[in-house]
């Protein structure tokens, strides 16, 4: 059976049981074939709310279903459907609708709903694992392409918007360089003659800090306009930096026996899997070497809108799906250019997920610190954090 077909006997299903009023969740391999992971699936498994059981199995008794089966913990039934078998399960005292990972997922304008291969992070049970990294990688690589292609595209000329010639911000950075590295650089001893690596260092004005301070210091990051302007800021601030234009995934296997890899403000949301990410990390730093991650927190970023006084909680904290937004800088171009530039592709994590990631990949994680919002109508709200994790 094709995926095509496959996917439309899904849908069809989908709307009979919305008809009868019942909450479904697909699980299993149709979620995966529904999200696009290639997978041999032959049968459908529907996870369905558990005190409407019997009253669904009711309105699918002309599928001539098989009786239910119960156990401490769950029931199920099953029935074919366009030669498909289809399994219908619930889980007892399990609210389907308030799965953190349940997705709405479109096909031909119908919206179907799906647990997301996500929820298998946290599950050692869930066997399909490789299935879904090797997919993750392979998707990653195309969003990258899409990211780097949105990250040159008149980037110099929005730097310039916000910082000012690169001599002006060399001028200032030179003033107080430690500043600039706030509030992580009291997780960074004497930086004189130490080796950091700054994945997506972006425009080089933390490095440029940095190697005011006698660090050795190189930038990885896919943006050619971001190194154009961060070798001018360098070479105005009277420093070196080595720029190499690369996805953090992509970097040469040698580069390694880093005092500190840092990554800051931004960054995550463009991996849409975290644990090469952080495997890479560790392959970077020298042994007892420190990775410092400073991020903006999320609940400012996935659940909390701020205006001015009134503050609303208008998104999903663990939302698990991709988003489209503009280029961080983007906004300081005039409108109609705004308009042109192509949008990037951002998965949101929590705290929980980055912190995971970074224990998978073996790195003893020292300090997590949540950082407030400084202005005043936001006091309470956490803006960043500040993770530190050692090799």
């Amino acid at each position: 059976m094709n995926t095509n077909t496959y996917q439309q006997i899904i849908k069809d299903f989908a709307s009979i049981i919305e008809e009868a009023h019942i909450p479904y969740t697909f699980i299993g391999e149709a979620s995966l074939s529904l999200q696009g992971v290639p997978i041999s699936a032959l049968d459908i498994q529907v996870l369905i709310q558990w005190d409407v059981l019997d009253s669904a199995y009711s309105n699918l008794t002309k599928f001539s279903p098989s009786p239910i089966t119960r156990d401490a913990e769950k029931a199920e039934f099953w029935l074919t459907y366009q030669d498909v078998q289809i399994t219908i399960l619930c889980y007892f005292n399990t609210t389907v609708k308030t799965d953190p990972y349940r997705i709405g997922i479109t096909i031909d304008g119908k919206e179907v709903f799906a647990r997301s291969f996500y929820s298998g992070l946290y599950d050692q049970n869930f066997l399909h694992h490789s299935l879904v990294n090797e997919f993750l990688l392979n998707t990653q690589k195309s969003l990258t392409e899409q990211n780097e292609q949105a990250w040159n595209q008149n980037n110099y000329t929005a730097l310039i918007q916000r910082y000012g010639e690169p001599g002006k911000i060399a001028g200032k950075i030179k003033q107080n360089p430690k500043w600039r590295l706030h509030p992580f650089y009291k997780y960074m001893q004497d930086l004189k003659n130490k080796k950091v690596m700054h994945l997506l260092g972006s425009n080089g004005v933390k490095a440029t800090a940095m190697a005011l301070l006698g660090a050795d210091v190189t930038v990885a990051d896919f943006s050619k306009e971001n190194e154009m302007f961060a070798k001018e800021v360098a070479e105005a601030a009277g420093v070196d930096i080595t720029y190499i234009v690369s996805d953090a995934l992509s970097l040469n296997e040698e580069l390694d026996n880093y005092d500190y890899v840092l990554m800051e403000l931004g960054v995550l949301h463009y991996f849409i899997s975290l644990n090469p990410l952080m495997e890479k990390v560790k392959s970077l730093l020298a042994t007892g070497g420190v990775f410092i991650l400073h991020e903006f927190h999320p609940i400012s970023t996935k659940l909390i809108a701020s205006n001015g006084k009134k503050h609303k909680v208008t998104g999903n904290y663990f939302d698990p799906t991709l988003q489209e937004s503009m280029v961080a800088f983007s906004k300081h171009l005039p409108d109609e250019e705004q308009g042109q530039l192509s949008r990037t592709i951002q998965r949101k994590w929590t705290l929980g997920e980055v912190v995971t990631s970074v224990a998978k990949a073996g790195l003893i994680l020292e300090i997590l610190e949540e950082e407030p919002n400084h202005k005043l109508h936001d006091i309470g709200l956490p803006k960043t954090y500040t993770l530190v994790a050692r090799k």
